[in-house]
């Protein structure tokens, strides 16, 4: 047995929901750049869940189903009236997300049936979950949920309480495409590995929410967001990345294990980058990312990938720095249902060997020889 470092090229299972090949990202054999350009976030939904696009009167069911699930049982939110001032969205959203399950009378049924609606209320329930935190730690109400509207659409309404422009959930709905499922990622595949145990897809989706909080992971584009503000102008851009470079620092937002010529998801963010800071009067967040874009691309060769572009698109549409991870949740949530139904389907445990590197031969000494 020979150790690979962070399972770098290790295929450890078949599936047909995403794929990532020679730098092409694609959902079910769609390429991710017809799906961001044409669909809607509840059609990749369908498409990721049922393995082919729906036809219209799949897509209104779904959209329907998806819009009378969004409301979220009175308990829970009202313990996240009691979660502590200053808890990490993240945290307050893998507690929520959990709490879901003491609620759902289907929470232990691991029928093909059962799981299905559960992943309905599922990715119906987080923007819900994620919308009624922003608020009540702000001490004001959680917005209902409106039936009638799309999951982007829905999000932004319930966090401001008012109906979000065209324009706004056009993006995030495009946004939410672009994050929807990325292969075996380490949430996805934490997920997996959770599941393959049989557990139910509450414990799986949680395992997933842990692992999305990394910074390595989900909270990069948090990170990217932070140093824009720390950049504070583009005339400060190239002292900045400089003394980062110089000190071998870490910039977030560049780079990805899976991709050498760039993430083809960033195009499409940097674009969206581009219109939304211009139209709300700050198109300094998008000069500060291309200046930066281009000198840690020209200095190490690294472009960037989904984070980067992202953390200005979502400053733009006006959410908040810290909530940008559960936002990415929010979309995550159509790939890891996705996934778990996938492993039901064809499970076997997950159980990898270790290459064991301490020492060998050893004997037990009594304690009083020690």
């Amino acid at each position: 047995m020979t150790a690979t470092r962070g399972l770098e090229g290790v295929v450890a299972a078949q599936s047909s929901i995403c794929s990532i090949v020679d730098g092409v990202l694609c959902y079910g054999g769609i390429n991710i750049d017809e799906l961001a350009e044409n669909a809607t976030f509840e059609e990749v939904v369908y498409l990721l869940w049922h393995g082919a696009l729906p036809k219209r009167d799949q897509l209104e069911a779904l959209t329907k189903e998806l819009g009378a699930n969004a409301a979220v049982a009175p308990e829970v939110i009202d313990s996240i009236r009691s979660y502590p001032a200053g808890v990490h969205p993240m945290a307050a959203l893998r507690t929520a997300v959990s709490s879901l399950a003491l609620y759902d009378a289907e929470a232990q049924d691991m029928s093909k049936e059962a799981n299905y609606r559960k992943s309905i209320r599922l990715l119906a329930q987080t923007p819900t979950l994620v919308a009624s935190f922003a608020r009540i730690r702000k001490g004001l109400e959680p917005v209902q949920p409106n039936p009638e509207f799309t999951v982007a659409q829905n999000f932004l309404y319930m966090l401001s309480g008012e109906v979000p422009t065209e324009t706004a959930v056009k993006a995030f709905d495009t946004a939410l495409i672009l994050h929807a499922d990325h292969e075996f990622n380490a949430s996805t595949f934490a997920a997996r590995v959770s599941v393959a145990t049989l557990t139910d897809i509450y414990s799986g989706v949680v395992s997933a929410i842990g692992t999305l909080k990394g910074p390595l992971h989900g909270g990069a584009n948090e990170a990217v967001a932070n140093m824009l503000g720390e950049i504070g102008g583009t005339a400060n851009v190239e002292s900045y990345v400089r003394e980062k470079l110089d000190n071998k620092e870490k910039i977030m937002g560049f780079g990805h294990r899976v991709y050498k010529d760039g993430d083809p998801r960033a195009k499409w963010l940097r674009a969206m980058s581009k219109e939304l800071t211009a139209q709300i009067g700050r198109p300094e967040l998008y000069e500060m990312s291309v200046k930066t874009e281009e000198m840690v691309t020209g200095e190490k060769g690294l472009k960037p990938n989904v984070d980067f572009y992202s953390a200005s698109v979502y400053v733009a549409l006006g959410l908040e720095t810290d909530l940008f991870t559960p936002i990415f949740a929010i979309s995550r949530m159509s790939g890891w249902t996705a996934h778990i139904m996938e492993q039901y389907e064809n499970n076997r445990l997950i159980r990898p060997r270790a290459d064991y590197t301490g020492p060998v031969n050893q004997h037990y000494v009594p304690i009083d020889q020690r």
